[in-house]
């Protein structure tokens, strides 16, 4: 079914979005920081979807690691071997953060949060448009967040350009055969707020989404050319208050997390 390359792919969202695309026999590259759990993840779906799976260790903070999974997104043919054919789906799903304020907080730690969540994305972006468009055939899906609309500090923000920036993606491939989507969910049960240092028991039972509806509504919107994918009414809903009322009044709101 050909080829989808999953950022963040051994954790959360994008453990299963690789799960998801291996069982309709999608064969994988698979970005994470870890070698041992790349490698545990790799295994079971390829023992268990028998699909073919490559594994690509790569800080996406580090600029050299994003360039060379941008490269591996350039390839477009099979000159490097069979198993090395062009991706067709690109999942940028690496996300970032972190329990501290703006003021006063790591410097250091906020411009890791902008090069995984915005350079990275824009660069990877950039590769697999270009491969995709050469062969009039792809799709993007940029992961983003209804924090893209709210007043929360960086990943706010970096998440609002994610949004812009796919949009924008979307305009300029109308008509290549290439789409561009951004995944705008709410709080979805995974662990990464728990790996953040962030307390979420403010956040009743009813504002959280599982992750397997989460993906399989990505890629029913990706299948279908959407550009933004919110799942859930109740999302669905707070997207559009969050547009809608003043931004006096969402900034009042404060940090979504």
């Amino acid at each position: 079914m050909g080829t989808a390359l999953v950022t963040g792919a051994t954790a959360g969202l994008g453990l299963e979005f690789a799960w998801q695309l291996a069982t309709a026999r999608h064969d994988l590259v698979l970005v994470a920081r870890t070698q041992d759990r790349l490698d545990a993840v790799a295994a079971q779906i390829r023992a268990a979807a028998g699909v073919h799976v490559e594994v690509l260790p790569a800080d996406l903070s580090v600029p050299d690691d994003v360039a060379r999974v941008a490269e591996r997104l350039a390839v477009t043919g099979t000159e490097e071997g069979e198993r090395r054919r062009p991706v067709g789906l690109l999942v940028n799903n690496a996300g970032f953060a972190t329990a501290q304020r703006f003021v006063g907080g790591d410097l250091d730690v906020e411009l890791r949060a902008v090069d995984v969540m915005v350079r990275a994305v824009v660069q990877l972006s950039h590769a697999a448009a270009g491969q995709m468009t050469s062969r009039g055939r792809g799709a993007i899906l940029n992961v983003a967040s209804v924090a893209a609309l709210t007043a929360g500090g960086t990943y706010a923000a970096a998440k609002a350009y994610v949004r812009s920036f796919t949009e924008g993606l979307a305009v300029e491939l109308a008509g290549t055969g290439v789409t561009a989507t951004v995944l705008c969910p709410g709080f979805v049960r995974t662990e990464f707020h728990g790996r953040a240092g962030l307390s979420m028991d403010h956040v009743p039972a009813v504002g959280w989404l599982d992750a397997p509806r989460v993906v399989s509504q990505a890629l029913a919107d990706v299948r279908r050319g959407v550009v933004i994918s919110t799942p859930s009414l109740r999302y669905k809903a707070a997207s559009a208050f969050l547009r809608t009322v003043p931004r006096f009044a969402v900034r009042a709101i404060g940090t979504y997390r």
